[in-house]
Protein backbone atom coordinates (compact mmCIF):
# COMPACT_ATOMS: atom_id res chain seq x y z
CA UNK A 1 0.00 0.00 0.00
CA UNK A 2 1.39 3.38 -1.01
CA UNK A 3 1.10 6.56 1.00
CA UNK A 4 -1.87 8.61 -0.27
CA UNK A 5 -0.77 11.50 -2.46
CA UNK A 6 -3.28 13.72 -0.73
CA UNK A 7 -4.18 13.25 2.89
CA UNK A 8 -7.49 11.51 3.49
CA UNK A 9 -10.36 13.21 5.30
CA UNK A 10 -10.65 12.38 8.98
CA UNK A 11 -13.96 10.58 8.50
CA UNK A 12 -12.50 8.29 5.85
CA UNK A 13 -9.48 7.45 8.02
CA UNK A 14 -11.78 6.51 10.90
CA UNK A 15 -14.02 4.49 8.59
CA UNK A 16 -11.03 2.51 7.35
CA UNK A 17 -9.92 1.86 10.90
CA UNK A 18 -13.37 0.53 11.76
CA UNK A 19 -13.17 -1.73 8.72
CA UNK A 20 -9.78 -3.05 9.81
CA UNK A 21 -11.11 -3.77 13.30
CA UNK A 22 -14.12 -5.72 12.06
CA UNK A 23 -12.43 -9.10 12.65
CA UNK A 24 -10.76 -8.19 15.96
CA UNK A 25 -11.77 -9.95 19.14
CA UNK A 26 -14.09 -7.97 21.39
CA UNK A 27 -11.99 -6.33 24.10
CA UNK A 28 -15.06 -5.62 26.22
CA UNK A 29 -18.20 -7.58 27.05
CA UNK A 30 -16.68 -10.48 28.95
CA UNK A 31 -16.61 -13.08 26.15
CA UNK A 32 -12.84 -12.91 25.52
CA UNK A 33 -11.00 -15.03 28.10
CA UNK A 34 -7.42 -14.11 27.21
CA UNK A 35 -5.35 -11.06 26.28
CA UNK A 36 -7.76 -8.41 27.63
CA UNK A 37 -8.76 -7.34 31.14
CA UNK A 38 -12.25 -5.92 31.37
CA UNK A 39 -13.40 -4.19 34.57
CA UNK A 40 -16.95 -3.82 33.22
CA UNK A 41 -16.74 -0.17 34.24
CA UNK A 42 -16.90 2.28 31.33
CA UNK A 43 -15.83 5.12 33.63
CA UNK A 44 -12.46 3.45 34.19
CA UNK A 45 -11.96 2.89 30.47
CA UNK A 46 -12.98 6.42 29.56
CA UNK A 47 -10.66 8.00 32.11
CA UNK A 48 -7.72 5.83 31.08
CA UNK A 49 -8.23 6.63 27.40
CA UNK A 50 -8.60 10.36 28.03
CA UNK A 51 -5.48 10.66 30.16
CA UNK A 52 -3.50 8.34 27.87
CA UNK A 53 -4.29 10.57 24.88
CA UNK A 54 -3.44 13.75 26.80
CA UNK A 55 0.10 12.45 27.46
CA UNK A 56 0.78 10.80 24.09
CA UNK A 57 3.26 13.47 22.99
CA UNK A 58 5.08 13.70 26.33
CA UNK A 59 8.44 11.90 26.13
CA UNK A 60 9.56 9.80 29.08
CA UNK A 61 13.18 9.65 27.84
CA UNK A 62 14.52 12.23 30.31
CA UNK A 63 12.80 12.35 33.74
CA UNK A 64 14.19 15.83 34.40
CA UNK A 65 12.46 17.39 31.38
CA UNK A 66 8.91 16.34 32.19
CA UNK A 67 8.75 16.32 35.99
CA UNK A 68 5.09 15.32 35.99
CA UNK A 69 6.09 11.90 34.63
CA UNK A 70 8.77 11.52 37.30
CA UNK A 71 6.28 12.39 40.04
CA UNK A 72 3.70 9.97 38.67
CA UNK A 73 6.22 7.14 38.32
CA UNK A 74 7.35 7.57 41.92
CA UNK A 75 3.70 7.53 43.01
CA UNK A 76 2.90 4.39 41.00
CA UNK A 77 5.98 2.56 42.30
CA UNK A 78 5.16 3.59 45.88
CA UNK A 79 1.56 2.38 45.58
CA UNK A 80 2.71 -0.92 44.05
CA UNK A 81 5.46 -1.67 46.55
CA UNK A 82 3.14 -1.01 49.50
CA UNK A 83 0.58 -3.30 47.89
CA UNK A 84 3.28 -5.98 47.82
CA UNK A 85 4.46 -5.64 51.39
CA UNK A 86 7.28 -3.10 51.30
CA UNK A 87 7.80 0.56 52.09
CA UNK A 88 11.47 0.50 51.07
CA UNK A 89 11.60 -1.33 47.73
CA UNK A 90 12.57 0.66 44.64
CA UNK A 91 11.46 0.11 41.08
CA UNK A 92 10.63 1.33 37.61
CA UNK A 93 7.58 1.67 35.41
CA UNK A 94 7.87 -0.43 32.24
CA UNK A 95 5.91 -1.20 29.10
CA UNK A 96 4.78 -4.65 30.20
CA UNK A 97 5.62 -7.89 31.94
CA UNK A 98 8.22 -8.97 29.40
CA UNK A 99 10.21 -5.75 29.81
CA UNK A 100 9.95 -6.01 33.60
CA UNK A 101 11.22 -9.59 33.46
CA UNK A 102 14.06 -8.77 31.07
CA UNK A 103 15.21 -5.99 33.40
CA UNK A 104 15.06 -8.21 36.50
CA UNK A 105 17.07 -10.91 34.72
CA UNK A 106 19.61 -8.31 33.52
CA UNK A 107 20.01 -6.96 37.04
CA UNK A 108 20.66 -10.47 38.39
CA UNK A 109 23.11 -11.24 35.57
CA UNK A 110 25.10 -8.05 36.08
CA UNK A 111 25.11 -8.50 39.85
CA UNK A 112 26.63 -11.97 39.51
CA UNK A 113 29.13 -11.14 36.77
CA UNK A 114 29.24 -14.81 35.79
CA UNK A 115 30.04 -15.87 32.24
CA UNK A 116 27.06 -17.69 30.70
CA UNK A 117 25.06 -17.61 33.92
CA UNK A 118 22.00 -19.76 34.55
CA UNK A 119 18.43 -18.91 35.53
CA UNK A 120 16.54 -21.73 37.27
CA UNK A 121 12.92 -21.80 36.09
CA UNK A 122 9.97 -24.06 36.84
CA UNK A 123 8.56 -25.19 33.48
CA UNK A 124 5.42 -23.23 34.38
CA UNK A 125 7.34 -19.92 34.60
CA UNK A 126 6.35 -17.50 31.86
CA UNK A 127 8.19 -17.91 28.56
CA UNK A 128 9.35 -14.29 28.91
CA UNK A 129 12.10 -15.59 31.21
CA UNK A 130 13.45 -17.82 28.45
CA UNK A 131 13.20 -14.86 26.08
CA UNK A 132 15.22 -12.78 28.56
CA UNK A 133 17.85 -15.50 28.78
CA UNK A 134 18.02 -15.68 24.98
CA UNK A 135 18.51 -11.93 24.68
CA UNK A 136 20.99 -11.65 27.54
CA UNK A 137 23.24 -14.63 26.85
CA UNK A 138 22.08 -16.73 29.79
CA UNK A 139 21.03 -20.36 30.07
CA UNK A 140 17.49 -21.18 31.14
CA UNK A 141 17.48 -24.29 33.35
CA UNK A 142 13.97 -25.78 33.29
CA UNK A 143 12.72 -27.71 36.32
CA UNK A 144 9.66 -29.96 36.34
CA UNK A 145 6.70 -29.17 38.60
CA UNK A 146 4.41 -31.35 40.68
CA UNK A 147 2.13 -33.07 38.10
CA UNK A 148 -0.88 -32.89 40.43
CA UNK A 149 -0.60 -29.35 41.83
CA UNK A 150 1.40 -27.78 38.95
CA UNK A 151 3.51 -25.92 41.53
CA UNK A 152 7.28 -25.76 41.57
CA UNK A 153 9.02 -28.42 43.65
CA UNK A 154 11.61 -26.76 45.95
CA UNK A 155 13.82 -29.85 46.14
CA UNK A 156 14.12 -29.95 42.34
CA UNK A 157 14.87 -26.23 42.28
CA UNK A 158 17.65 -26.77 44.84
CA UNK A 159 19.09 -29.66 42.81
CA UNK A 160 19.24 -27.44 39.70
CA UNK A 161 21.37 -24.77 41.40
CA UNK A 162 25.02 -24.64 40.32
CA UNK A 163 27.91 -22.23 40.78
CA UNK A 164 26.66 -20.48 37.62
CA UNK A 165 23.14 -19.81 38.89
CA UNK A 166 22.38 -16.08 38.90
CA UNK A 167 18.62 -16.11 39.61
CA UNK A 168 15.81 -18.32 40.93
CA UNK A 169 12.25 -17.73 39.74
CA UNK A 170 8.83 -18.42 41.25
CA UNK A 171 5.38 -17.52 39.92
CA UNK A 172 2.54 -15.84 41.78
CA UNK A 173 0.64 -17.07 39.96
CA UNK A 174 1.60 -19.18 36.97
CA UNK A 175 -0.27 -18.17 33.84
CA UNK A 176 -1.16 -21.64 32.59
CA UNK A 177 -2.78 -23.02 35.77
CA UNK A 178 -3.28 -20.06 38.12
CA UNK A 179 -1.40 -21.55 41.08
CA UNK A 180 1.15 -19.90 43.36
CA UNK A 181 4.56 -21.53 43.66
CA UNK A 182 6.00 -22.24 47.14
CA UNK A 183 7.75 -18.89 47.31
CA UNK A 184 8.85 -19.19 50.93
CA UNK A 185 10.75 -22.43 50.27
CA UNK A 186 12.32 -21.18 47.04
CA UNK A 187 13.30 -17.88 48.66
CA UNK A 188 14.92 -19.84 51.51
CA UNK A 189 17.07 -21.64 48.93
CA UNK A 190 18.08 -18.27 47.52
CA UNK A 191 18.99 -16.95 50.97
CA UNK A 192 21.03 -20.03 51.79
CA UNK A 193 22.94 -19.97 48.49
CA UNK A 194 23.22 -16.18 48.16
CA UNK A 195 21.16 -16.10 44.95
CA UNK A 196 18.52 -13.47 44.10
CA UNK A 197 14.93 -14.68 43.85
CA UNK A 198 12.44 -13.09 41.49
CA UNK A 199 8.71 -13.54 42.01
CA UNK A 200 6.77 -13.10 38.81
CA UNK A 201 3.57 -11.41 39.91
CA UNK A 202 2.84 -9.99 36.46
CA UNK A 203 -0.61 -11.54 36.35
CA UNK A 204 -1.25 -12.20 40.04
CA UNK A 205 0.67 -9.58 41.95
CA UNK A 206 -2.10 -6.99 41.94
CA UNK A 207 -5.10 -9.31 42.42
CA UNK A 208 -3.82 -11.89 44.93
CA UNK A 209 -3.61 -9.50 47.92
CA UNK A 210 -7.29 -8.65 47.36
CA UNK A 211 -8.21 -12.32 47.05
CA UNK A 212 -6.49 -12.91 50.39
CA UNK A 213 -8.59 -10.15 51.97
CA UNK A 214 -11.66 -11.89 50.54
CA UNK A 215 -10.80 -15.13 52.30
CA UNK A 216 -8.74 -17.04 49.75
CA UNK A 217 -5.87 -18.99 51.31
CA UNK A 218 -3.15 -17.30 49.25
CA UNK A 219 0.38 -18.47 50.13
CA UNK A 220 2.94 -15.83 51.08
CA UNK A 221 4.65 -14.57 47.94
CA UNK A 222 5.70 -10.92 48.17
CA UNK A 223 8.40 -8.80 49.84
CA UNK A 224 7.24 -9.98 53.26
CA UNK A 225 8.99 -13.27 52.43
CA UNK A 226 12.69 -13.18 53.37
CA UNK A 227 14.83 -13.83 50.32
CA UNK A 228 12.51 -12.31 47.70
CA UNK A 229 14.73 -9.75 46.00
CA UNK A 230 12.67 -8.61 43.02
CA UNK A 231 9.11 -8.73 41.71
CA UNK A 232 7.19 -7.86 38.57
CA UNK A 233 3.52 -6.86 38.44
CA UNK A 234 1.47 -5.69 35.49
CA UNK A 235 -0.95 -2.85 36.06
CA UNK A 236 -2.58 -3.34 32.66
CA UNK A 237 -3.94 -6.65 33.91
CA UNK A 238 -5.94 -6.63 37.15
CA UNK A 239 -5.31 -2.97 37.95
CA UNK A 240 -7.20 -2.36 34.68
CA UNK A 241 -4.87 0.32 33.33
CA UNK A 242 -4.58 0.72 29.54
CA UNK A 243 -1.98 -1.51 27.89
CA UNK A 244 1.68 -0.74 28.37
CA UNK A 245 1.78 -0.56 32.18
CA UNK A 246 3.97 -2.73 34.41
CA UNK A 247 6.27 -2.26 37.40
CA UNK A 248 9.50 -4.05 38.30
CA UNK A 249 10.53 -3.80 41.96
CA UNK A 250 13.75 -4.56 43.86
CA UNK A 251 14.29 -4.96 47.56
CA UNK A 252 17.33 -2.72 47.39
CA UNK A 253 18.65 0.09 45.23
CA UNK A 254 21.98 -1.61 44.57
CA UNK A 255 20.23 -4.40 42.67
CA UNK A 256 18.07 -1.97 40.72
CA UNK A 257 21.20 -0.05 39.73
CA UNK A 258 22.26 -3.11 37.72
CA UNK A 259 19.10 -2.66 35.67
CA UNK A 260 20.11 0.82 34.47
CA UNK A 261 22.14 1.53 31.34
CA UNK A 262 24.38 4.51 30.62
CA UNK A 263 26.53 5.38 27.60
CA UNK A 264 28.79 8.42 27.29
CA UNK A 265 31.04 6.87 24.62
CA UNK A 266 29.64 8.69 21.59
CA UNK A 267 29.27 12.21 20.21
CA UNK A 268 25.77 13.01 21.45
CA UNK A 269 24.20 13.48 24.84
CA UNK A 270 25.13 11.01 27.57
CA UNK A 271 22.41 8.41 27.34
CA UNK A 272 21.03 7.09 30.61
CA UNK A 273 18.05 4.75 30.65
CA UNK A 274 16.24 3.24 33.60
CA UNK A 275 14.47 0.70 31.36
CA UNK A 276 14.90 -0.93 27.96
CA UNK A 277 13.15 1.86 26.09
CA UNK A 278 14.64 5.28 25.52
CA UNK A 279 12.00 7.46 23.90
CA UNK A 280 8.57 6.43 25.16
CA UNK A 281 5.18 8.04 25.38
CA UNK A 282 4.04 9.26 28.76
CA UNK A 283 0.54 7.99 27.94
CA UNK A 284 0.68 4.57 29.63
CA UNK A 285 2.22 5.93 32.84
CA UNK A 286 -0.19 8.84 33.14
CA UNK A 287 -3.17 6.56 32.43
CA UNK A 288 -2.02 4.03 35.03
CA UNK A 289 -1.57 6.77 37.64
CA UNK A 290 -5.04 8.14 36.89
CA UNK A 291 -6.79 4.75 36.98
CA UNK A 292 -5.12 3.74 40.25
CA UNK A 293 -6.25 6.94 41.93
CA UNK A 294 -9.74 6.85 40.42
CA UNK A 295 -10.53 3.25 41.41
CA UNK A 296 -8.96 3.28 44.87
CA UNK A 297 -8.55 0.43 47.32
CA UNK A 298 -12.26 -0.13 47.93
CA UNK A 299 -12.93 -0.12 44.20
CA UNK A 300 -10.26 -2.74 43.54
CA UNK A 301 -11.57 -4.89 46.37
CA UNK A 302 -15.01 -4.88 44.75
CA UNK A 303 -13.58 -5.71 41.32
CA UNK A 304 -11.67 -8.56 42.95
CA UNK A 305 -14.85 -9.80 44.64
CA UNK A 306 -16.63 -9.95 41.28
CA UNK A 307 -13.68 -11.76 39.74
CA UNK A 308 -13.45 -14.24 42.60
CA UNK A 309 -17.17 -14.97 42.47
CA UNK A 310 -16.97 -15.66 38.73
CA UNK A 311 -13.94 -17.91 39.20
CA UNK A 312 -15.59 -19.95 41.93
CA UNK A 313 -18.75 -20.43 39.86
CA UNK A 314 -16.70 -21.53 36.87
CA UNK A 315 -14.68 -24.07 38.87
CA UNK A 316 -17.82 -25.43 40.53
CA UNK A 317 -19.63 -25.58 37.19
CA UNK A 318 -16.83 -27.42 35.40
CA UNK A 319 -16.86 -30.06 38.14
CA UNK A 320 -20.46 -30.86 37.15
CA UNK A 321 -19.67 -31.36 33.44
CA UNK A 322 -19.07 -34.98 32.60
CA UNK A 323 -15.70 -35.40 30.92
CA UNK A 324 -13.96 -32.27 32.20
CA UNK A 325 -11.76 -31.34 35.16
CA UNK A 326 -9.95 -28.26 36.41
CA UNK A 327 -6.19 -28.74 36.61
CA UNK A 328 -4.84 -28.09 40.09
CA UNK A 329 -6.48 -25.80 42.63
CA UNK A 330 -6.05 -22.27 41.25
CA UNK A 331 -5.61 -19.43 43.74
CA UNK A 332 -5.93 -16.95 40.88
CA UNK A 333 -8.61 -16.11 38.34
CA UNK A 334 -6.86 -18.36 35.83
CA UNK A 335 -8.47 -21.71 35.12
CA UNK A 336 -7.11 -24.58 33.00
CA UNK A 337 -9.74 -27.14 31.95
CA UNK A 338 -8.70 -30.57 30.67
CA UNK A 339 -10.35 -33.81 29.70
CA UNK A 340 -11.16 -35.97 32.70
CA UNK A 341 -8.50 -38.67 32.93
CA UNK A 342 -11.26 -41.29 32.91
CA UNK A 343 -12.86 -39.85 29.78
CA UNK A 344 -10.48 -39.20 26.91
CA UNK A 345 -13.38 -38.83 24.49
CA UNK A 346 -13.38 -35.05 24.89
CA UNK A 347 -10.53 -33.51 22.91
CA UNK A 348 -9.84 -30.10 24.48
CA UNK A 349 -8.66 -28.70 21.16
CA UNK A 350 -11.99 -29.61 19.58
CA UNK A 351 -13.71 -28.20 22.67
CA UNK A 352 -11.90 -24.88 22.20
CA UNK A 353 -13.17 -24.73 18.63
CA UNK A 354 -16.71 -25.48 19.76
CA UNK A 355 -16.56 -22.71 22.37
CA UNK A 356 -15.12 -20.23 19.89
CA UNK A 357 -17.89 -21.13 17.44
CA UNK A 358 -20.37 -20.16 20.17
CA UNK A 359 -18.82 -16.72 20.58
CA UNK A 360 -16.39 -17.36 23.45
CA UNK A 361 -12.68 -16.83 22.97
CA UNK A 362 -10.81 -19.44 25.00
CA UNK A 363 -7.15 -20.34 24.68
CA UNK A 364 -5.78 -23.82 23.91
CA UNK A 365 -2.67 -24.88 25.84
CA UNK A 366 -0.62 -27.73 24.37
CA UNK A 367 0.49 -30.68 26.46
CA UNK A 368 4.06 -30.45 27.72
CA UNK A 369 6.48 -32.80 29.51
CA UNK A 370 3.70 -35.02 30.76
CA UNK A 371 1.38 -32.17 31.70
CA UNK A 372 -1.96 -32.44 29.87
CA UNK A 373 -3.32 -30.20 27.16
CA UNK A 374 -5.96 -27.81 28.44
CA UNK A 375 -8.34 -24.98 27.69
CA UNK A 376 -7.29 -21.76 29.45
CA UNK A 377 -9.61 -19.03 30.69
CA UNK A 378 -8.51 -15.74 32.23
CA UNK A 379 -11.43 -14.33 34.23
CA UNK A 380 -11.92 -10.66 35.04
CA UNK A 381 -14.56 -8.57 36.77
CA UNK A 382 -16.65 -8.66 33.59
CA UNK A 383 -16.80 -12.47 33.78
CA UNK A 384 -19.20 -12.28 36.73
CA UNK A 385 -22.07 -11.29 34.43
CA UNK A 386 -21.45 -13.95 31.77
CA UNK A 387 -19.96 -17.03 33.45
CA UNK A 388 -23.33 -18.73 33.90
CA UNK A 389 -24.05 -18.37 30.18
CA UNK A 390 -20.57 -19.70 29.44
CA UNK A 391 -21.24 -22.81 31.54
CA UNK A 392 -24.44 -23.49 29.62
CA UNK A 393 -22.57 -23.30 26.32
CA UNK A 394 -19.69 -25.33 27.75
CA UNK A 395 -21.99 -28.26 28.51
CA UNK A 396 -23.37 -28.13 24.97
CA UNK A 397 -19.88 -27.79 23.47
CA UNK A 398 -18.66 -30.85 25.40
CA UNK A 399 -21.40 -32.97 23.87
CA UNK A 400 -20.56 -31.61 20.42
CA UNK A 401 -16.88 -32.42 20.96
CA UNK A 402 -17.37 -35.82 22.57
CA UNK A 403 -15.89 -38.58 20.45
CA UNK A 404 -14.59 -36.23 17.75
CA UNK A 405 -11.01 -36.96 16.73
CA UNK A 406 -8.71 -34.85 14.59
CA UNK A 407 -5.30 -35.30 13.04
CA UNK A 408 -3.87 -37.76 10.55
CA UNK A 409 -2.06 -40.52 12.46
CA UNK A 410 0.59 -41.02 9.77
CA UNK A 411 1.28 -37.28 9.59
CA UNK A 412 1.53 -37.01 13.37
CA UNK A 413 4.01 -39.89 13.43
CA UNK A 414 6.02 -38.34 10.60
CA UNK A 415 6.46 -34.94 12.25
CA UNK A 416 7.53 -36.56 15.53
CA UNK A 417 10.55 -38.01 13.74
CA UNK A 418 11.69 -34.83 12.01
CA UNK A 419 14.96 -33.19 13.00
CA UNK A 420 14.07 -29.49 13.13
CA UNK A 421 17.67 -28.29 12.86
CA UNK A 422 18.27 -30.22 9.65
CA UNK A 423 15.38 -28.60 7.79
CA UNK A 424 15.83 -25.53 5.60
CA UNK A 425 13.39 -22.65 5.54
CA UNK A 426 12.06 -23.82 2.18
CA UNK A 427 11.15 -27.19 3.69
CA UNK A 428 9.44 -25.47 6.60
CA UNK A 429 7.36 -23.44 4.18
CA UNK A 430 6.10 -26.66 2.58
CA UNK A 431 5.07 -27.95 6.01
CA UNK A 432 2.70 -25.05 6.62
CA UNK A 433 -0.06 -26.34 4.28
CA UNK A 434 0.29 -29.79 5.86
CA UNK A 435 -0.46 -28.10 9.17
CA UNK A 436 -3.57 -26.54 7.66
CA UNK A 437 -2.02 -23.09 7.20
CA UNK A 438 -2.27 -21.67 3.72
CA UNK A 439 0.02 -18.69 2.99
CA UNK A 440 -1.99 -15.52 2.51
CA UNK A 441 -5.15 -16.96 4.04
CA UNK A 442 -4.44 -16.63 7.74
CA UNK A 443 -5.59 -19.22 10.25
CA UNK A 444 -8.70 -21.35 9.76
CA UNK A 445 -11.69 -20.87 12.06
CA UNK A 446 -11.20 -24.34 13.55
CA UNK A 447 -7.73 -24.95 14.94
CA UNK A 448 -7.99 -28.40 16.56
CA UNK A 449 -6.16 -30.25 13.79
CA UNK A 450 -3.37 -27.65 13.73
CA UNK A 451 -2.97 -27.69 17.52
CA UNK A 452 -2.87 -31.49 17.50
CA UNK A 453 -0.11 -31.43 14.89
CA UNK A 454 1.83 -28.71 16.73
CA UNK A 455 1.60 -30.71 19.97
CA UNK A 456 3.07 -33.76 18.23
CA UNK A 457 6.07 -31.85 16.87
CA UNK A 458 9.43 -31.58 18.58
CA UNK A 459 9.59 -28.24 20.39
CA UNK A 460 12.26 -26.81 18.11
CA UNK A 461 10.28 -27.74 14.99
CA UNK A 462 7.17 -26.11 16.42
CA UNK A 463 9.12 -22.94 17.15
CA UNK A 464 10.66 -22.80 13.68
CA UNK A 465 7.34 -23.47 11.97
CA UNK A 466 5.59 -20.72 13.92
CA UNK A 467 8.43 -18.30 13.13
CA UNK A 468 7.96 -19.13 9.46
CA UNK A 469 4.23 -18.44 9.81
CA UNK A 470 4.90 -15.17 11.64
CA UNK A 471 7.17 -14.08 8.82
CA UNK A 472 4.36 -14.70 6.34
CA UNK A 473 1.96 -12.65 8.46
CA UNK A 474 4.28 -9.66 8.60
CA UNK A 475 4.83 -9.36 4.87
CA UNK A 476 3.95 -5.95 3.42
CA UNK A 477 1.88 -5.88 0.25
CA UNK A 478 -1.54 -5.13 -1.13
CA UNK A 479 -4.21 -5.81 1.44
CA UNK A 480 -7.71 -5.74 0.11
CA UNK A 481 -9.14 -5.54 3.63
CA UNK A 482 -7.27 -2.29 4.24
CA UNK A 483 -8.71 -0.51 1.20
Amino acid sequence: MSLPTTGLPRAEVLARLNQLRAKDLAARGGRTFAYVYDPARPDIDELGHEVYASYLDVNGLDPTVFPSLLAMENDVVDITRRHLGSTTAVGSFTSGGTESIILAVKAARDRAGIERGQVVLPVTAHAAFQKACHYLGLEAVLVDVDPATFRAVPSLVAEAVTERTVLLVASAASYAHGVVDPVEEIAAIGLERGIPVHVDGCIGGWLLPYFRRLGVDVPAFDFRVPGVTSMSVDLHKYAYSPKGASVVLYDDAALRRKQFYACADWTGYTMINATVQSTKSGGPLAAAWAVLHAVGDDGYLELARQTLEATRRLVEGVAKVDGLRVLGEPEMALVAIASDSSDSAVDVFVLCDEMNARGWYVQPQLGYRGLPASMHLTLTASSDAVVDDLLVDLAVAVEAARGVTVGDASLLAAVQGLDPDSLGDDVLATLLPLAGIEPGEGLPERMAAINTLLEAMPMRLRERLLIEFLGLLFTPGDDADAR
